[in-house]
């Protein structure tokens, strides 16, 4: 990937925030590396290294800055919407694959050597599979030790490190401050026992009315909630269950999370940013539509509107399926009852989130201690449940059921993978071939699932709605066409339309 040095010294002369996570500014003279908005002195021209990564600024020796924490900057947009085997790469590492499953776990899924991976890394991102899950452990570690009081040693294997040796080293390297340095100079302000808070950087603006409205009209008693403008839902993670609160201020979404295994807080920090879209460029989308005339009017009274996206595929590829034909409220009704039927089915299945007689170490992993009051929010029951479960549980044609039963039996025996390191293109043909998925279902998984960008669902109501009440055809096929000319952020023109419907 390349830099153009003129570009990025100017975004970093400005201060200009659209560029944090985008590249990374070294400064030669002090070893240090910031993020473009950095609030400190801008360094001589002749002094500077522009990286494409944080974990490439670490491999060439020089430290997170402690003024503007370039490590917790906002995600790349290019990597977020990049469809190639980069992108992919880098959400499978967001999600902690490399710390559970190796360099080869992460190469066998995207279909490459370890070695051609590792040079395709290198070549687009200064750094290889290790060095870039290195960082993210970093930051996962920080985390842990400003906000719980677990000790050095559980963080350490809880973040992903090898041992305590290789945890110490590295937060040095990293943060110039040893792990006990970083615990005594961390904020007064704590949380209840029993959670993490943390702060989600995001790129002004955001919609969050639009994000909110749209996940809270589709809210499930016991998944997840809408109080105000505070977002409650349950998650699955690969280590255990886990619950968060998403509350959006300025610049940060406020997240506050209880896990029952701390090894998966880099999951659901990657998960809760997918889930609002937090690595979107609003100035790329908001830019590329508001040049259409139809358009315009709407982005510039509501700018930095987002695709509500998802913490779990298979959730979305059956809200997709339960959704057909049928209204928001109908949908509702209908997920509320499969939920109930896997709640009891899974009761008797489900680990507890502690370990024997509420310890605070669970199966495998340090826990957290459970906090005073907690709201139990599940995450949405898993495929192997569903595909288990009675015709009762389903309440709907024998057709549709089916098509779920197929669904999730393709997803629990690992056919179909609907994670957003997943190949696009592969997941919606395996998509299109089980029964009753067609071109509109498919499309709304890529979209939500899948992170797609630029998926336009022509055939939608609800689209064609919006079309007509903004003056643009309403026709499927003159629709299709007018949107060619939205290209690559279809998606976001779609929940516009929706929107004006």
């Amino acid at each position: 990937m390349e830099l153009d040095f003129e570009r990025c010294y100017r975004a970093v002369d400005s201060r200009d925030q659209r560029f944090d996570g985008c590249f990374y500014t070294a400064v030669r003279t002090t070893g240090i590396y910031c993020r473009p908005s950095c609030p400190a002195v801008t360094p001589k021209r002749e002094n500077v290294t522009f990286y494409v990564s944080a974990a490439a600024a670490q491999r060439g020796g020089f430290r997170a800055c402690r003024r503007c924490r370039p490590d917790a900057a906002p995600g790349s947009p290019e990597w977020d919407a990049r469809a190639d085997t980069v992108g992919r790469a880098m959400r499978l590492i967001g999600d902690g694959v490399v710390d559970r499953e190796g360099v080869s776990g992460l190469a066998s899924r995207l279909g490459y050597t370890e070695r051609h991976l590792n040079r395709m890394l290198t070549t687009e991102l200064g750094a290889g599979p290790l060095a870039l899950a290195r960082a993210q452990r970093a930051q996962t570690a920080r985390i842990l030790v400003e906000t719980t009081d677990l000790g050095l040693a559980e963080i350490a294997f809880a973040a992903g490190f090898g041992s305590v040796r290789q945890f110490n080293d590295t937060m040095l390297e990293v943060y110039a401050q040893a792990p006990g340095r970083l615990r005594e100079t961390r904020r007064a302000v704590r949380g209840e026992a029993g959670t993490i808070n943390l702060r989600l950087a995001y790129r002004a603006p955001l919609h969050v009315g639009a994000l909110l409205g749209f996940l809270g009209a589709r809210t499930l008693p016991g998944v997840d909630e809408l109080d105000g403008e505070t977002y409650r839902r349950g998650m699955t993670l690969p280590h255990g269950s886990a619950s968060v609160a998403l509350r959006p201020g300025q610049r940060w979404v406020f997240a506050t999370l209880r896990l029952s295994d701390v090894r998966d807080l880099a999951p659901a920090v990657a998960r809760c940013r997918r889930l609002l879209d937090l690595d979107a460029d609003p100035d790329a989308v908001d830019g590329m539509l508001g040049g259409n005339p139809a358009l315009g009017a709407a982005v510039r009274a509501e700018p930095g509107v987002r695709v509500p996206r998802a913490v779990d595929g298979f959730e979305m590829a059956v809200r997709a399926v339960v959704g057909q034909q049928v209204s928001v409220s109908g949908a509702r009704t209908t997920l509320g009852r499969i939920v109930r039927a896997a709640g009891e089915v899974g009761a008797s299945e489900a680990p507890d989130a502690l370990g024997p007689s509420g310890s605070a170490l669970g199966p495998s992993g340090p826990a957290l201690a459970p906090a005073a009051t907690t709201k139990l929010l599940t995450g949405f029951p898993p495929a192997h449940v569903v595909a288990e479960l009675p015709d009762a549980a389903f309440g709907m044609p024998a057709a549709r059921r089916d098509t779920i039963r197929a669904l999730a039996t393709a997803v629990a025996d690992g056919k179909l993978d609907l994670e957003p390191g997943a190949d696009r293109a592969e997941t919606t043909a395996r998509l299109l071939e089980l029964p009753g998925i067609g071109p509109w279902t498919a499309g709304y998984v890529a979209m939500r699932a899948i992170g797609d960008p630029d998926v336009f669902l022509s055939t939608d109501l609800a689209a064609r709605r919006g079309a007509a009440a903004l003056g643009l055809p309403d026709s499927a096929k003159a629709l299709a066409t007018h949107a060619e000319r939205w290209r690559p952020w279809r998606s976001y023109a779609l929940i516009r339309l929706w929107r004006a419907a």
